[in-house]
């Protein structure tokens, strides 16, 4: 039995609970995780998981020994990885989620910048707007604003994501312009389903605060499909600036409402604590928060013609 292999194999069925997913993360098949684990559990003469045909969870004695268990995994990771830095460049498998709306037209360049300085990096990026926990889902890290339900993940924030409402020209030649929050029950609206506020907006006036719950004719957990919905004149979205940026510099959107700023979400990085110091993780760290630190440049472009203001509301 090889020893690590088998602790590797037993910490990811403890994160992922399942043995087909684990497998998948280790590129294996579902019977070498299970031959592993079972001869780990040999070794320690004691069962490590409760499993059915529809559930698998820790037994007592794999409870406590999960926690020295995905340390000792993390520390030999990044042991060997700081070996490999010393001898060659950094390579290996970097799997990243990421959001839809802030990966089209925004990482591509970041992407080919990292892999030009790192060639034998291999990254996997899976793109959805999923709110998950990259640890049960074999992720590296995760880029997304809605934080996991998880005690065992680090976050680091990298920019603010700020929601405008857009309409096309044509739209508000045809429907009028709203001038108070309010005056949007008399429009068609198109709204992103994931907003944790659902259909509640609060808007900070310069001296009130208005909130209004809003009545959608279009839903969709796609901040693209709103713009291109927008832009078909069908209504007023409800969208975040680095996707709304483009079309508004074009002319081809009109921001509305701009003196009822709407609150702002923060895109942030979550990655587990025993990844901290894993070497592929830094680097790609290290690339995100010197391409995002300070004011995004879709945002820089519409404070610079006062269309956003430079206050961030929270």
């Amino acid at each position: 039995m090889d020893r690590f292999l088998a602790i590797d194999a037993f910490v990811r069925v403890a994160e992922s609970q399942n043995f087909a997913e684990a497998a998948r993360q280790m590129r294996v098949s579902r019977s070498v995780v299970t031959s592993r684990i079972q001869q780990l559990e040999e070794f320690v003469g004691a069962p490590l998981f409760h499993r059915n045909t529809r559930s698998v969870r820790l037994s007592d004695l794999g409870h406590s020994f999960l926690r020295d268990c995905t340390e000792l995994v993390g520390r030999t990771n990044e042991v060997v990885d700081q070996m490999r830095e010393v001898t060659t460049s950094p390579a290996g498998r970097l799997r990243v989620h990421a959001l839809p709306g802030f990966v089209l037209g925004h990482l591509a360049r970041l992407l080919h910048e990292f892999q030009a300085k790192y060639p034998q990096i291999v990254l996997d990026l899976v793109v959805n707007d999923a709110a998950l926990d990259p640890v049960k889902e074999g992720f590296d890290c995760a880029l997304q604003i809605f934080p996991p339900r998880s005690e065992e993940l680090i976050s680091r924030k990298l920019f603010p994501v700020r929601r405008v409402l857009c309409a096309s020209p044509e739209y508000l030649r045809r429907h009028g312009i709203p001038r108070n929050p309010r005056d949007l029950a008399g429009h068609r609206i198109g709204w992103y389903s994931g907003y944790p506020t659902r259909e509640r907006l609060i808007f900070h006036g310069a001296s009130e605060q208005v909130s209004v719950d809003v009545k959608p004719v279009l839903m969709t957990n796609s901040v693209h499909l709103l713009t291109e919905y927008a832009l078909e004149h069908a209504g007023i979205v409800c969208i975040p600036t680095l996707v709304a940026s483009d079309p508004v510099l074009a002319g081809r959107l009109k921001m509305v409402l701009q003196d009822f700023p709407l609150s702002s979400f923060w895109l942030s990085v979550f990655y587990s604590t025993t990844l901290r110091s894993s070497l592929k993780l830094k680097l790609f760290l290290e690339v995100l928060t010197d391409s995002f630190s300070g004011v995004p440049p879709w945002d820089e472009a519409l404070i610079k013609l006062g269309l956003l203001s430079e206050t961030i509301v929270e």
